[in-house]
């Protein structure tokens, strides 16, 4: 009975207190054990790591600590994986404990750090992967004084065995498992929601708010729903014939104004990256002006080009290869940098397909020139892929100037091709 009466009061205490923290956890968890199950075994192996190291000080952690399950580091500990043969990879954290870690079930042993040096010789791993990279912020975790004391403890012998994790890294993390997708469309969920609501009268007087306003509601939203950011500040922008005219500033939203915000949200390690549009009726407008909606639908048939091109399977080179021949032959011209429109009949396009996950800029393969080493990535059926272009088009009511369309939402790579995760941008929204 008394067992009965403490198993009801957890309950109760859990629905009342800590549900939504408690809710969170439990898919944290849930997504590590099936990434460390499932696609972390392939990674090793595909990089040709024994083993793969990753250290963490007490106020200096990895890129990687939400991903191993964070924890307690009092001075220096590490996450360690050993491939020993088998389906399943070893999972031992020494000098790294606490209660989250510890009740998460994902290792299989915690120990001291003073039996890092044993440790490893008792496995005699013939090559060590650590995090260390020119190209990726996200795999660059280890420190100068970090590697000085693993060479120190190790010695010579394994310090030779030390081999970047870089792309083991993005492997590891760009490859997602279903716990993974379902937190990201959550997270899409909350971040067009939310970032519709702050292109409506709900946010927005004509003549009275200003951009910096909007910015500052949506960064209230993050707060009131213990949300995160890869970006900081909203971007709530203005564009006009001259192009964009301001930016989360004290501009004055008016009537006539073509309004832009991209954004994101941060949500159990997975982070958004997508943008929305609106248009500020003038007195006596009822609908978008048909120059504007035309922008729109050029924007939207390159999208579903893009869309119909991006196979799992190739590199990320041949993918932007593919869907500039793809949108050429549909009679679009290709930029030849950004923000570098023509004075063409033609809607100028120019994409940026980036990596989407644990950050707004994910290190998986990206789509994109502005992520050059890995645009030799291949596209994997499960990557997260933020679907970017920016169209430029003729716009009458600007006396022929072009007006940006950037748009941006984000979808998994499947063995069909590209799946959205949530409602895409369907139209210019309307601000009375």
């Amino acid at each position: 009975m008394k067992t009965f009466f403490t198993s009801l009061l957890l309950i109760i205490c859990t629905l009342t207190y800590g549900q939504e923290a408690m809710r969170r956890w439990r898919k944290l968890n849930q997504v590590r054990n099936d990434k460390f199950d499932l696609v972390l075994p392939e990674a090793m192996r595909e990089n040709k790591i024994d083993m793969w190291i990753v250290t963490n000080r007490e106020g200096n952690f990895d890129p990687l600590y939400s991903d191993m399950g964070e924890g307690y580091v009092f001075s220096t500990g590490y996450y360690i994986f050993t491939d020993r043969g088998g389906d399943r990879i070893e999972r031992a954290a020494l000098g790294i404990n606490g209660y989250l870690l510890e009740e998460g079930g994902t290792y299989d042993y915690f120990g001291s750090v003073d039996e890092l040096k044993a440790f490893v010789m008792a496995r005699n791993p013939q090559r060590i992967g650590l995090n260390i990279s020119k190209n990726m912020g996200g795999a660059d975790g280890l420190t100068y004084s970090n590697h000085q004391e693993l060479t120190e403890v190790l010695g010579s012998k394994y310090a030779e065995r030390f081999v970047s994790a870089e792309k083991l890294v993005s492997d590891f993390r760009s490859r997602r498992v279903a716990s993974e997708l379902a937190i990201y469309a959550e997270a899409g969920e909350l971040s067009y929601t939310l970032a519709e609501r702050a292109l409506s009268n709900e946010v927005i007087t004509p003549g009275v708010t200003t951009l910096e306003d909007v910015a500052w509601w949506m960064k209230e939203q993050q707060f009131k729903n213990n949300l995160g950011s890869s970006f900081g500040m909203p971007s709530v922008y203005i564009t006009g014939p001259d192009g964009i005219e301001a930016t989360s500033t004290n501009r004055i939203i008016q009537r006539g104004d073509f309004l832009t915000i991209d954004w994101g949200v941060g949500l159990m390690n997975m982070f958004t990256d997508m943008k929305r549009m609106a248009y500020v009726l003038k007195d006596g407008e009822a609908s978008l002006p048909p120059g504007i909606q035309n922008a729109f639908d050029q924007g939207a048939k390159a999208r579903a080009i893009i869309k119909k091109t991006i196979k799992p399977g190739v590199t990320a080179q041949a993918a932007e290869e593919a869907i500039y021949e793809a949108l050429i032959k549909a009679g679009f011209n290709k930029m030849k940098a950004f923000n570098q429109y023509t004075d063409l009949d033609k809607t100028d396009i120019i994409i940026g397909c980036h990596s989407v996950g644990n950050w707004g800029h994910g290190i998986g393969p990206s789509i994109a020139f502005f992520n050059p080493v890995r645009l030799g990535y291949e596209l994997k059926s499960s990557n997260l892929i933020s679907i970017e272009l920016f169209a430029y088009t003729k716009l009458p009511e600007w006396g022929g100037r072009k007006i940006r369309i950037a748009l941006e939402d984000d979808a998994v790579i499947t063995e069909r091709g590209i799946e959205w995760l949530y409602p895409i941008n369907s139209g210019v929204l309307l601000i009375k």
